[in-house]
């Protein structure tokens, strides 16, 4: 790929250094995907111009005017402190007509949704574990077909937020309590859904009309504490003490059939093409005891920090890291000459 002018959108906090050096782990880990991309970006030849987006899209429009980037990198997951406005931004992009890794507008907020793109791949015969939404200001009664253990979480937050051990419910009680406490703390409708027991798996995607499904990639959770639901967690996601004590790590799915393997690599696609998702994104499923893979989410533009599973399953798949990132902006410019 010839060298690009790339203008990297990201939270000011974010705002990577130069140089990893003097910083912990810890510290390091806040930042790690914009100091990834950024810095792989300028190895790869590109001029590269870090962007803090919080409150105001003029900036954006400004730096496209005034430095005529070539391509968006967005690494945006929110705007103004909701996640929801992330398809926002990715229309503003549109209007601008400027190319811009990542999912489409539409993608985004049928993605978003947890019920409304579960309800769409009902509809389309994808295995779906039962469900329903609990409304805030709501009475919180559980529908006589929904049985218990169920797991309870926010409606349309990612990243686990929210999640604990406590989030599996087993009584009426329990779910009227966690209900409460993601109207409460998350701020958002709940979801509640039939608790499936088994493995937790990642399928990452690559394209736009034509798709590439990267290699099953597993978390494993088998170190968790004796009783303990198989779940990831926020602790399980974000704390990496937490990780290291219960030897959490995650890597290709192993014992998975050639047959079981093509399922999940058609489910994904159908998922992606019904959902309207394009650039890359990671749909996670829960693989039942009798090998029965349930649609959980779908993630459009997940973490691409380079020690993710998401750019550990390129790498796998014979794309490494830099020719990742290349894949990505070559995929935004190709999406704009198609709507050209």
């Amino acid at each position: 790929m010839k060298p690009l002018r790339v203008l990297v959108l990201l939270h000011p906090d974010f705002m990577p250094p130069d140089s990893r050096a003097g910083f912990s782990e810890q510290e390091i880990n806040v930042w790690k995907t914009e100091y990834d991309v950024v810095s792989t970006l300028r190895a790869s030849g590109h001029e590269v111009r870090p962007l803090g987006v919080q409150y105001e899209l003029k900036p954006i429009r400004d730096e496209i005017e005034n430095w005529k980037p070539d391509v968006v990198f967005n690494l945006l997951e929110q705007f103004h402190g909701e996640p929801a406005y992330d398809q926002n931004v990715a229309s503003y992009l549109e209007l601008l007509r400027i190319p811009y890794t990542g999912c489409n507008p539409r993608g985004l907020i049928l993605a978003r949704g947890k019920d409304l793109a579960k309800k769409l791949l009902v509809y389309h015969r994808i295995p779906v574990p039962a469900f329903a939404v609990f409304p805030m200001n709501r009475k919180i009664k559980r529908p006589p077909r929904l049985q218990l253990p169920l797991i309870v979480k926010s409606v349309s937050e990612d990243a686990s937020y929210g999640i604990a051990q406590a989030s599996v419910v087993d009584t009426d009680e329990k779910l009227l309590e966690r209900v409460r406490f993601v109207h409460k703390r998350v701020g958002t409708a709940a979801i509640a859904e039939q608790f499936i027991e088994g493995r937790e798996i990642y399928v990452g995607v690559l394209g736009n009309g034509r798709l590439r499904v990267l290699p099953v990639w597993e978390l494993q959770l088998d170190g968790l504490p004796e009783g303990a639901s198989r779940i990831a967690t926020e602790k399980v996601k974000h704390d990496l003490e937490y990780q290291e004590r219960h030897g959490i790590v995650e890597g290709p799915a192993k014992n998975i059939s050639p047959e079981l393997r093509e399922r999940i690599n058609n489910m994904t696609k159908r998922i992606c093409r019904t959902l309207e998702l394009d650039g890359y994104a990671r749909i996670d499923f829960r693989l039942s005891a009798d090998n029965v893979p349930y649609f959980i989410e779908a993630n459009p533009n997940p973490e691409i920090a380079k020690s993710e599973e998401f750019a550990r399953a390129a790498a796998h798949d014979g794309l490494p890291y830099r020719a990742l990132l290349n894949r990505l902006l070559a995929l935004a410019i190709n999406r704009e000459k198609a709507l050209e």
